[in-house]
């Protein structure tokens, strides 16, 4: 699905700042909010939020392979930085955000377009005022482990942000 045309993503994200980091992820889920670019881009959707947690699904694909006929470990990667970092934005006051720091993953299975739907379950595990951590895992249809990683993410407010 694109965007109509005349879309501003700037003003769309400002948008989200003026609520609660839930209520945006909870606007997002509810479609009452354009999704993100990179999930229409790479083919994964929120499907859950709660707080200091976001759940996505996505869907392995021919559009995403390594030269070896596997799917990328970045899109692995992507799903896990994107469930850990909206699973710390539900934590956060309206106005406030985040970037991520570092995110670091442990692949354990391939993946490849026959693996089907796999789903990513980003959980906070620790909330400070200027950085929280999170957990993430990539399982597919059947419980199985594909990948599980950690994400450092830094709280910006007004004030760092406009640095």
């Amino acid at each position: 699905m694109s965007e109509p045309s005349g879309f501003d993503a700037q003003a769309a994200a400002r948008a989200l700042l003026g609520v609660s980091g839930l209520e945006a992820m909870r606007l997002l889920l509810a479609g009452q909010h354009s999704a993100p670019s990179i999930g229409r881009t790479l083919g994964f959707t929120l499907v859950e939020v709660d707080d200091g947690k976001a759940v996505f699904v996505g869907e392995p694909s021919d559009r995403i392979l390594n030269p070896l006929g596997i799917v990328h470990g970045g899109w692995a990667l992507t799903l896990i930085d994107s469930c850990t970092g909206c699973a710390a934005h539900t934590t956060l006051p309206a106005g406030v955000g985040y970037t991520t720091v570092e995110t670091k993953v442990n692949f354990v299975r391939a993946i490849t377009p026959q693996t089907g739907p796999v789903r990513a379950e980003g959980r906070v595990i620790a909330r400070g005022r200027t950085i929280i951590t999170a957990d993430g895992t990539l399982t597919d249809s059947a419980g199985k482990l594909l990948a599980h990683g950690t994400s450092t993410l830094m709280v910006l407010r007004e004030k760092e942000k406009a640095k």
